[in-house]
């Protein structure tokens, strides 16, 4: 396979309505021409998209599988870089407010931050700068 034109991650909602409000919240925007009854299309970035499918619509996708109880297990973590420590704390700012909630921590490796929160669904999302120049420094010197 070639590269891939764009990126559609499938995460099942409980309550669409109120998912769309969350993401809305932090200032997330969906595409209406994928959007519907079932499922909101939501854009991450250029030809990056999250699809909250209401769960019994997202079962379609999966026959034979159960969709994983959030509460006690995890199968992806979806890590969104953004410019700036700032940019991170700001987001997770917007993501408690909305209703969401901290699932570990800050790590800071002082040329990476980040920070990660469970949305409405237990849906985990790491939000992450890295300081390019300063990696390259800290990478550098501790060369032997």
């Amino acid at each position: 396979m070639k590269t891939a034109k764009r990126i559609f991650v499938n995460l099942p909602v409980s309550d669409l309505s109120s998912s769309v409000d969350f993401f809305t919240e932090l200032g997330f925007a969906f595409d209406g021409q994928f959007t519907g009854d079932h499922a909101s299309c939501m854009i991450i970035g250029e030809n990056m998209f999250a699809m909250l499918l209401r769960e019994e619509y997202f079962q379609k996708f999966i026959p034979g599988k159960e969709i994983v109880d959030s509460e006690r297990s995890a199968e992806v973590v979806v890590a969104l870089s953004v410019d700036c420590r700032e940019e991170v704390d700001n987001t997770m700012a917007r993501a408690l407010a909305a209703g969401g909630c901290e699932c570990r921590t800050a790590t800071d490796a002082g040329w990476m931050y980040g920070r990660a929160f469970q949305d409405l669904d237990g849906h985990v999302w790491e939000i992450f700068s890295v300081d390019a120049k300063r990696m390259e420094k800290d990478m550098n010197g501790h060369k032997k």
